[in-house]
């Protein structure tokens, strides 16, 4: 089964239209001001929304050719990019993770696994938990999509600076609730 054929057709079309930028090294010069001191006003805030909002959709739009390609969407990919990051991830985590309902998941999963891109076992600690692997299609189609990522964020941290990075890094984990702070922490890291 793939992906249904209203997402599809949008992800080709925002594919046509998805124009990736590359900032010459040479000729970046940021247009963003110092933060103001004030920087509580609303407008402050809001050019901070506003940033998010735009750099969200740039960040995706540099793979959505790719998971055309595919005929996969964003759901997929996000799937893909946790089991990657936490083989052996399960159900029940995953959900925690992408923040989206148990159909919407299974959806995704149901499609994967059909695809062959990722297996599905029970538990070792917990046979009813379903643990999720990616196979060797699965860990391409993600190492490939993830390259475009990276190199986008990339760029952009080279041209912001180690400061602004950790800057950026402060202000992003300060908008995710404490709860889900050590569950981010721990992707990439070896359970146990």
């Amino acid at each position: 089964m793939v992906m249904g054929s209203m997402e599809r057709a949008y992800c080709q079309s925002r594919a046509r239209r998805a124009t990736v930028v590359t900032m010459a090294e040479e000729n970046f010069l940021s247009q963003v001001p110092a933060a103001s001191a004030l920087f509580l006003r609303e407008d402050e805030v809001r050019r901070g929304i506003e940033f998010l909002f735009f750099a969200h959709a740039s960040l995706w739009r540099s793979i959505d050719a790719q998971l055309a390609e595919q005929e996969l969407g964003r759901a997929h990919y996000r799937a893909l990019y946790f089991i990657a990051r936490q083989p052996g991830l399960t159900i029940s985590d995953l959900l925690a993770l992408l923040g989206i309902t148990k159909q919407s998941l299974g959806r995704v999963v149901k499609e994967l696994e059909a695809r062959e891109m990722l297996t599905t076992r029970p538990g070792n600690r917990d046979r009813r938990q379903k643990e999720l692997r990616l196979t060797e299609a699965g860990r391409t189609i993600e190492a490939a999509t993830f390259a475009l990522l990276r190199d986008t964020m990339s760029r952009a941290y080279t041209h912001a600076g180690q400061q602004a990075v950790t800057g950026f890094w402060h202000v992003s984990e300060a908008l995710v609730p404490a709860r889900d702070r050590k569950r981010i922490a721990a992707l990439g890291k070896e359970p146990g």
